[in-house]
């Protein structure tokens, strides 16, 4: 966990949701009451956020008591309790939203991924997340993907050279595209992977040609293409395959070779896992 981009996402989440108090709890509590609450799962699922809850709650108040029942990639239930938090009533309430959102989403992406990640055992494809986050949670939901048992495709534009079909077209082609990446590698003295993405099999035959990359990318590859591809690259370079991948056909790709495949639909589509935090009555 990096804790400086968690706190600074705590830090901005608060500004948004408290503004200048949770003017509904400082109205009708009296200040200085105490209590408790539960957080209860109400569905099926990969729990997933429990350590960022825990910063959460830290960030509001350091005096509140959470006592953790089940850990994040625990596999959860209709009626588990996760964790409980104990201290300032007006602390639990303004945590309770932000709390909720963060673990709800994230349990939904963990579930999703731990479903696909399920179906490859046995296979020797993992699969891949994509920048196919939502802005200002992408930290946060690769974050739940690995708690799901995938595994972490480049975080941003910074961290890895992929060049996609734009890049291609603008850039005059395959080779020139290449090249220029390998020659922007040396004169800024970065050590970043390089992959590129093709769209058939006469590109696939052009990078094989012009070698310098470390990936390639096999986008919306029909299966019997697909693993053409495969042979053609003879295991001389990492394979990823993309596009229209769901669980449905997922074991069908891992099937043709590649090493990975790469699903935004573990973060642009998935379902949040309903739960929520409850007062203990004492």
């Amino acid at each position: 966990m990096d804790k400086q981009i968690i706190h600074q996402f705590i830090k901005n989440a608060l500004a948004e949701d408290v503004g200048d108090g949770d003017h509904t709890s400082l109205s009708t509590i009296p200040a200085g009451t105490t209590g408790k609450a539960k957080l209860i799962i109400k569905d099926t699922g990969i729990l997933a956020g429990v350590e960022l809850a825990l910063e959460i709650f830290r960030e509001i108040d350091a005096n509140l008591k959470v006592n953790v029942f089940l850990q994040d990639g625990a596999e959860v239930k209709p009626g588990d309790i996760a964790f409980e938090v104990a201290g300032s009533v007006h602390s639990i309430l303004i945590a309770e939203r932000l709390v909720l959102n963060c673990m709800q989403r994230m349990s939904g992406i963990a579930t999703t991924t731990n479903e696909v990640a399920d179906i490859l055992k046995g296979s020797n494809t993992q699969v891949l997340d994509t920048r196919k986050t939502t802005p200002g949670l992408r930290y946060l939901e690769k974050w739940a993907v690995k708690i799901g048992g995938g595994v972490n495709h480049r975080f941003g534009l910074y961290d890895m050279i992929l060049i996609k079909d734009n890049h291609v077209d603008y850039a005059g082609g395959i080779a020139s595209a290449i090249n220029n990446a390998r020659q922007y590698l040396a004169d800024t003295n970065k050590k970043l992977q390089i992959e590129i993405e093709v769209r058939n099999l006469e590109e696939l035959e052009e990078v094989l040609q012009t070698g310098g990359v470390d990936r390639i990318l096999l986008d919306n590859f029909k299966f019997d293409i697909l693993k053409q591809a495969v042979a053609m690259i003879e295991g001389r370079y990492i394979t990823e395959a993309s596009g229209g991948i769901t669980v449905d056909n997922v074991l069908d790709y891992a099937a043709c070779g590649v090493d990975y495949v790469s699903m935004g639909a573990l973060t642009h589509s998935v379902k949040s896992l309903d739960m929520s935090l409850k007062a203990v009555k004492q």
